[in-house]
């Protein structure tokens, strides 16, 4: 029942609705076969036509990610104007975000969602902060080559390598942020383009599990884990059981939290580090030194994420990469939610309590701050190792003038 509902009063018409605002603004919509066309220069091309509009609207608000055309949403026919390139990027996150919303209100505390929410949006404007800046700074090497990589009246500046000029730096910033915040992979410029800490800050965005929002309805599971663990350690610090939404948080739970966040990191780090220590695993990769790590561990990450965008730079057509891909989204998938079903079903069981003077209140700015900064830790003391041979160090190998 409550899919056919999902299905019937949220995503068809906001399918139909946004298909139409789009198709207004340019982007194509018919059954028409490929056109063969002479351009401007006078050679031949053939232009592919379609659904696009109708596909490009469900591909957003499903989170799916998967173009039309192998460009994605940095293709004109996918994302004609910035209107579109706004509109698509709030298809992203509209219905995750307003799940906080449904979440307050199950819980019967609107608070509760509005907690969740506010420390979404923290790390979202962190992570975004990150991006803009990095890409709006340009690549340091170029500069010392005489490439004008300042903003005027006449260029935009800073990073444009593999990005679409109709859009620029900000709004392509702004898509690679909410694209990896949400388990979506759609993007309107290629990540591999990226500067080094804008890269890792995306790549970054999935590995913490897409808690930022995430996508439908996932980014709630992962965050909720994140929220048990931190009640979780407020009740260490308090010396009392912990609580949430008034059921006491145990053993049990606390064991299938860790398990539903050591998964996803096991299935990126141990797949990563499989593919740089063999051969098979080497095949595919078209960069060497740091750049070709942050390739393999983005690979690893979008998969086990359920997100889809990549660093173009590997080739993961390879039989080493079809094999173990597939086994991380598997991972990914389902040994991340039946731990969590596990939480869902043990908390279903236990009796309410009241709240007391000691109960760690779960509404309020600590408890959003708790939660922001469990999250980074638990990502930090994860992934920094591997990140400070891959991003980090081509960070400072562009800022000391080498070429890699």
């Amino acid at each position: 029942m409550d899919l056919t509902r999902c299905c019937l009063y949220v995503l068809l018409p906001l399918s139909i609705l946004g298909a139409l605002v789009l198709v207004s603004q340019g982007c194509i919509q018919n059954l028409s076969p490929y056109t063969p066309v002479t351009t401007l220069e006078g050679t031949r091309q053939v232009i592919a036509r379609g659904p696009v509009a109708s596909q490009e609207i469900i591909k957003e608000l499903g989170t799916n990610g998967g173009g039309f055309f192998n460009a994605n949403s940095a293709h004109p026919f996918e994302n004609p104007t910035p209107l579109t390139n706004f509109i698509e990027m709030l298809a992203i996150l509209c219905i995750p975000a307003a799940l906080t919303y449904t979440f307050g209100l199950y819980a019967r505390n609107q608070r509760q969602g509005w907690a969740l929410f506010a420390a979404m949006a923290i790390l979202f404007l962190a992570g975004f902060a990150v991006v803009y800046v990095s890409e709006q700074a340009g690549n340091p090497i170029l500069t010392r080559l005489g490439v004008d990589q300042v903003t005027s009246a006449t260029q935009p500046g800073g990073n444009m390598e593999g990005k679409e000029v109709r859009f620029g730096i900000l709004n392509s910033a702004l898509w690679a942020t909410v694209t990896t915040d949400a388990s979506c992979g759609a993007v309107n410029t290629m990540h591999d383009s990226l500067t080094p800490l804008a890269g890792g800050m995306v790549m970054l965005n999935i590995a913490l599990g897409e808690v930022v929002f995430g996508g439908v309805g996932a980014g709630m599971l992962g965050i909720l884990v994140f929220a048990i663990l931190s009640v979780f350690i407020a009740g260490l610090m308090v010396g009392r059981t912990p609580e949430y939404l008034g059921k006491k948080i145990e053993a049990k739970e606390m064991k299938m939290a860790m398990l539903a966040i050591l998964v996803l990191e096991a299935s990126i780090l141990c797949f990563g580090a499989l593919a740089v220590v063999t051969p098979a695993g080497l095949a595919g990769r078209l960069n060497s030194g740091p750049h070709g790590l942050s390739e393999i561990l983005y690979a690893f990450t979008s998969a086990t994420g359920n997100n889809g965008s990549a660093f173009a730079g590997i080739n993961a057509n390879t039989p080493f990469c079809n094999i173990t891909l597939a086994v991380a989204m598997l991972i990914g998938r389902f040994l991340f939610i039946i731990p969590v079903m596990a939480i869902a079903g043990s908390m279903a069981v236990k009796k309410a309590v009241p709240e007391s003077s000691g109960t760690f209140p779960t509404t309020g700015w600590l408890f959003v701050a708790l939660l922001v900064g469990v999250i980074l830790i638990v990502g930090a003391l994860t992934f920094f190792p591997a990140y400070a041979l891959g991003p980090v160090v081509e960070h400072l190998l562009m800022y000391a003038g080498r070429l890699f």
